[in-house]
């Protein structure tokens, strides 16, 4: 996916980069990025689409509007592969929404929507919905495969909590691996029901922070891994599981990047104390 900076993409627009930071303020769009440099980047499929709108002799605001519009597109063919069951439609489709958002909102703006929408219309208990979501994680699963090595000395452990078929919280598990992944953070995901041997792991690569996500485990399988924690210290644990934990906050898995990793790396005071409390008050956290 190409990137412009912020004179490039002006440029391309036939306006000064002031004027394109004054439409990014009113309009919120088009959205830069920020590289690890803290610089402004434009996806250059936003840029084109507006660029295209403006051609043809469109106000700013309806440019705006027209682009929008065109990309928001891409949710509507996604949703019509998987609903008519077609895996290379569905590829070709979020590689197409890939060319105008990066990887990161592509997942937010058009992969989990749909998802979303699929399960409003169907249910989750039918077919289409079953094979939208496996091809939902596989995707997410291979985009992971391609992400860069750990950059940072953190190492995050996830408990997956989710049941072994189609999960709701399946492919927003899979979408924080890979925004974790893709933050340069070296991440290890294992199923919660994996407790045995667990601390030959914590020994070789312990954790900054865990996590315990998903709802299809009960409370006291779900407190028999977080115990089983205890050998490497204390250990931050961010809970996403329904209903919440007695006690304790539970969050909802983040649709967004950015939000994903803050949550990880700043856990709140509470949270902490809570894991560093006596067993016993901590197992009622959980």
């Amino acid at each position: 996916m190409r990137q412009l900076k912020t004179s490039e993409a002006a440029a391309l627009l036939g306006v000064s980069p002031s004027t394109l930071r004054a439409w990014e303020r009113r309009f919120g769009f088009p959205r830069p990025q920020r590289s690890a440099g803290r610089q402004r980047l434009f996806t250059h499929g936003e840029i084109a689409a507006l660029r295209d709108a403006l051609q043809d002799g469109l106000s700013i605001s309806s440019a705006v509007s027209r682009a929008r519009e065109g990309i928001a597109g891409d949710a509507g063919s996604l949703i019509g592969a998987l609903v008519a069951f077609e895996r290379e439609r569905a590829d070709a489709a979020i590689e197409a929404a890939l060319a105008l958002r990066p990887l990161e909102r592509c997942v937010q703006e058009v992969l989990l929507p749909t998802l979303d929408e699929i399960a409003t219309r169907s249910g989750q208990d039918s077919a289409a919905w079953a094979f939208a979501t496996g091809w939902a994680e596989d995707w997410l699963r291979r985009a992971r495969r391609m992400a860069p090595p750990p950059s940072r000395p953190a190492s995050v452990l996830i408990g997956d909590a989710c049941g072994g078929g189609p999960d709701p919280d399946a492919a927003r598990l899979r979408a924080l691996e890979l925004f974790l992944a893709r933050a340069g953070l070296d991440v290890v995901s294992l199923p919660a029901r994996a407790v045995a041997g667990l601390g030959d792991l914590l020994a070789v690569r312990p954790p900054a922070v865990a996590v315990i996500a998903g709802t299809a485990l009960a409370d006291d399988r779900v407190g028999r891994w977080a115990y089983a924690l205890r050998p490497a210290g204390p250990i931050p644990v961010a809970i996403y599981r329904r209903p919440a934990p007695r006690g304790g906050r539970m969050h909802e898995l983040p649709d967004e990047p950015g939000a994903a990793t803050r949550l990880l790396m700043e856990l709140t005071a509470a949270e902490v104390a809570a894991w560093t409390a006596p067993a016993s008050r901590r197992a009622a956290w959980l």
